[in-house]
């Protein structure tokens, strides 16, 4: 999967996939030298890296919605009831 995928520079950090995500949404696909605009505002890692960390993405995404995926089977609490949670959430 792309989120644990290596580089020449190393695996892919939660802070880089976070920097990754932001860049994606600043740069999108008409944005001239997009993979070394993204690799800038990720740091360490080359246009080639982000590219195929995107290509990986996008790979991840076609299985997930082919259903080629399977949901998780999270098991159920008490506390799964989402009226009980939003009982104790505050806004501000």
């Amino acid at each position: 999967m792309a989120s644990s995928s290596m580089s020449s520079s190393g695996s892919w950090s939660a802070k880089d996939n976070k920097a990754f995500e932001r860049a994606l949404a600043i740069y999108d696909k008409d944005t001239p030298d997009r993979w070394h605009n993204v690799a800038k505002a990720v740091g360490g890692k080359t246009a080639e890296e982000v590219k195929r960390h995107y290509d990986l993405l996008v790979e991840d995404l076609k299985h997930i919605e082919s259903g080629r995926v399977p949901f998780p089977n999270y098991r159920k609490t008490e506390d799964s009831d989402q009226g009980k949670r939003l009982k104790n959430l505050k806004l501000q």
